[in-house]
């Protein structure tokens, strides 16, 4: 027994000595604890590009015929044929008729007023009736196109005869309406039977326009000759063109009080096509290019870091600051330009 006890304790001696050398060689292994990892973050890059860069904005326009005018007959009678809204206004067309005679459309801007029936009458409306009767083939030579000669009265004569007028020879007040040029009857407002010496219908311009209410200053911006896309209601665009520029401004308040600027019209004439065939009036957009620069450097404007003297800076990777001189700002996108800044130059994007 005694020499049994003294076998365990040497073994478990033993085994203690084996534990403590285990720990010792182990420690000796593995060495002191590693210092922790440092983890540096990715920063998102982007690149410089050359390019072209445009900004635009959109405005509420509305596709139609433009303004309306009103057509008056004049002189005496009753109305006893009227056109169908749609039907063409040109010259020398008859437009309706009263008493069951022609009133036809001639151009100009000088309303008759008097009866031209005499040699030697002189006038505007004189000149303006010679006008019409070259374009429509019935020229006269005269010393003074203002003036009233014999061969322009035998003209005027040719021209009634063919058209139905009794008693020919003599153009009179309710003979003929002065238009400005070529148009289309938007609305018939008179009816048959009534005076002729009223309003009796309106015309608006033959072709499809867009017009655009904008505020004077708005429209100062505007250029006649811009070129502009019509977006319609369907999202397509349709390109255009700025064809006039309303020099009278107009209050934009529908009542007193309201803080509406005052506005100008600016007219915008589409191309013609498919894509308005089926459309008289409309709502739609139109997209003015409000700046454009060609072949310039730009970033994302996510790119920029403001300085606190002022101004901006692009940042490379390795955390240098480049100054940069900004442009036009378009579309998220930002013209650049300073020393070191080139096509293809990798700098820090903050988005």
């Amino acid at each position: 027994m005694r020499r049994r006890t003294s076998l365990l304790v040497v073994a478990l001696a033993m085994a203690g000595a084996g534990a403590g050398t285990g720990a010792a060689v182990a420690a000796l292994r593995t060495g002191p604890p590693a210092p922790p990892q440092v983890i540096t973050p990715s920063v998102a890059t982007t690149t410089v590009q050359r390019g072209n860069l445009s900004d635009s904005r959109l405005v509420p326009a509305t596709l139609g015929f433009g303004a309306a005018r009103e057509v008056r007959g004049t002189g005496t009678g009753v109305l006893t044929r009227l056109p169908k809204p749609g039907a063409a206004v040109r010259r020398g067309a008859e437009l309706f008729r009263v008493n069951d005679q022609p009133v036809v459309v001639l151009y100009g801007d000088t309303p008759v007023f008097r009866t031209i029936d005499r040699v030697g009458m002189t006038g505007n409306d004189v000149l303006q009736l010679r006008r019409n009767l070259r374009a429509l083939g019935y020229p006269s030579r005269a010393e003074k196109a203002d003036t009233v000669d014999q061969p322009m009265l035998d003209e005027v004569k040719k021209w009634q005869q063919r058209l139905g007028v009794t008693p020919p020879g003599a153009l009179r007040p309710g003979q003929v309406v002065i238009v400005p040029g070529p148009a289309r009857v938007s609305e018939v407002l008179a009816d048959l039977g009534a005076p002729a010496d009223g309003v009796v219908l309106r015309t608006t311009a033959k072709t499809k326009v867009v017009t655009i209410p904008m505020s004077a200053g708005d429209a100062r911006t505007v250029r006649l000759g811009a070129k502009v896309a019509v977006v319609l209601p369907d999202g397509r665009e349709v390109p255009g063109k700025v064809t006039a520029i309303s020099r009278s401004i107009v209050s934009g308040a529908d009542s007193p009080g309201s803080a509406e600027p005052p506005k100008r019209t600016v007219t915008v004439k589409p191309s013609a096509g498919k894509s308005l065939a089926a459309l008289d009036t409309a709502p739609v957009q139109v997209r003015f290019t409000t700046a454009a620069r060609k072949n310039v450097l730009m970033v994302p404007v996510t790119t920029l870091v403001a300085l606190r003297e002022g101004g901006y800076a692009l940042q490379r990777p390795g955390g240098g600051l480049i100054a940069a001189t900004t442009g036009v700002f378009a579309g998220g996108m930002v013209e650049v330009s300073g020393p070191g800044i080139t096509a293809g130059l990798t700098v820090v994007d903050g988005r």
